[in-house]
């Protein structure tokens, strides 16, 4: 029988060529049994790395306590400081006060950890034309274990509402680009990995917190300027990707394993990311060294700082580059041909394996880029990838799948649609309209805006 020759040998048998089959079958045998070293090797250097984490003295963030952080700031005024907020539990009894420092941060510690607490500020010491927001100088929150529980404010600078609706509505357009832009940036890489290897790969989220958590050490405790801090963040998202697909997915493929299955394999590095990056950064929210301390530019029937205008510049130029290396360079053309039949590319004479590494380092260069570039406005999170990755996975379905172009055309569409939304919708469900947007479109057109009826391979 023919597939007899494909089962292990027994316990006993003797480890070399067997008599009678082909050295070449022996040499996929032993392929496949390095691939799974490889593949324990890998999941081995994972669990060490989490125990050397655990004893970083700065690593878990329950061990810093619970405590209570925001920010004072405005898009005219920018962050705000010497505005004292205090802290008290639910019962009036006050816990501590903080003032802003020159970015607008506060951070209170909480002796008496997870509970009901009000927080309140100083209105009296805001600086001229910036009030307080309809719901007044108090907030009630409810701290967990463990947990930086931030509180927002929602100052008014009097940019809101100001000279009509189509003001407001200009304003969330431009804002919405931003997004959307940023959410390309990130989206590009995780369209290429599934054209190139079919794998909805929900680690992708991860790969941008990396990139962001990066930046930030080599920029706020390396001392190095934020633009060679991003560069670096890019080399090391890159090397990343390449390790995802050198010591995980590669061997997986080589072993026949099934989408659905890998499907689910990244989930769960995902969450081993996810937890692990916790551990090393914290659970708090922390800015980069530069470009915080900005007023918003006034440009007529919108604003905007100047770090938004640079993501915006940088974002759209990333993507051209990207966007004319598919069309005009070898290897995007070789990643175009991988995507459409990858069957058909390695008939051809390309080297489907050096692709796919090439997709996946750039895929994890692109996704740091755009984890600095959401850290600019959002600060800088454990999770912040994550968050993202529902609205990567709605841009990439509803541009096509498999497509860089989809992708593109698809983040900026829901950036757009989920700012834009917020002008009937409360900001705190914004997000719940780029995914309707989504449903409505694939009713209408499964395949996605750039998507094909009907894809070969």
């Amino acid at each position: 029988m023919t597939h007899a020759l494909t089962r292990a040998p027994e316990h006993g048998a003797r480890t070399g060529p067997p008599r009678g089959r082909p050295p070449g079958r022996f040499r996929r045998l032993f392929a496949r049994t390095a691939g799974r070293r490889s593949l324990v090797l890998a999941m081995l250097v994972a669990a060490f790395a989490m125990s050397v984490a655990t004893l970083l003295p700065s690593g878990v963030a329950s061990a810093e306590g619970e405590r209570i952080v925001g920010t004072l700031q405005t898009s005219v005024s920018g962050p705000i400081p010497d505005v004292e907020v205090t802290v008290t539990t639910a019962s009036g009894d006050e816990v501590d006060s903080a003032t802003t420092d020159e970015n607008g941060r506060f951070a209170i510690d909480l002796p008496d950890g997870a509970g009901d607490y009000t927080v309140s500020i100083d209105g009296d010491a805001l600086p001229d034309g910036v009030t307080l927001g309809p719901q007044g100088d108090t907030r009630d929150v409810t701290v967990d274990n463990g947990r930086s529980q931030p509180v927002n404010f929602g100052l008014q600078d009097g940019t809101a509402n100001s000279g009509g609706g189509n003001v407001r509505a200009i304003q969330l357009l431009v804002d919405g680009l931003r997004f959307g832009l940023i959410i390309a940036v990130c989206a590009v890489g995780l369209s290429l990995i599934f054209g190139t290897t079919g794998l909805t790969n929900f680690a992708h989220g991860e790969l941008v917190t990396i990139g962001a958590i990066v930046a930030w050490y080599v920029n706020v405790q390396g001392g190095v300027p934020l633009i060679a801090a991003t560069l670096i963040a890019m080399v090391v998202g890159a090397g990343v990707g390449a390790l995802h697909e050198l010591a995980l997915w590669r061997p997986l493929r080589k072993r026949g394993t099934g989408l659905v299955a890998a499907l689910v394999v990244s989930i769960g590095l995902s969450l081993l990311l996810r937890y692990l990056l916790q551990i090393i950064y914290g659970g708090f929210s922390n800015p980069y060294a530069e470009y915080q301390s900005q007023r918003a530019q006034s440009y007529g029937v919108f604003t905007l700082t100047n770090r938004a205008l640079a993501s915006i510049v940088i974002a759209l130029v990333v993507l051209v580059l990207v966007a004319l290396m598919l069309q005009k360079t070898k290897i995007g053309k070789a990643m175009r041909a991988v995507s459409d039949n990858r069957d058909l590319a390695a008939s051809s004479g390309i080297d489907v394996n050096r692709v796919i590494l090439i997709v996946w380092m750039m895929g994890g260069a692109l996704a740091a880029l755009g984890g600095v570039l959401l850290g600019l406005s959002d600060q800088v999170q454990w999770d912040m990838g994550f968050r993202l990755l529902l609205l990567m996975f709605a841009g990439v379905t509803l541009g096509g799948l498999g497509t860089a172009y989809g992708a593109l055309v698809g983040s900026v569409i829901i950036g757009v649609f989920v700012q834009m939304s917020t002008l009937v919708i409360p900001d705190d469900v914004k997000y719940v309209g780029g995914l309707l947007l989504l449903i409505v479109i694939l009713v209408i057109r499964p395949q996605g805006i750039l998507g094909s009826r009907a894809r070969i391979g």
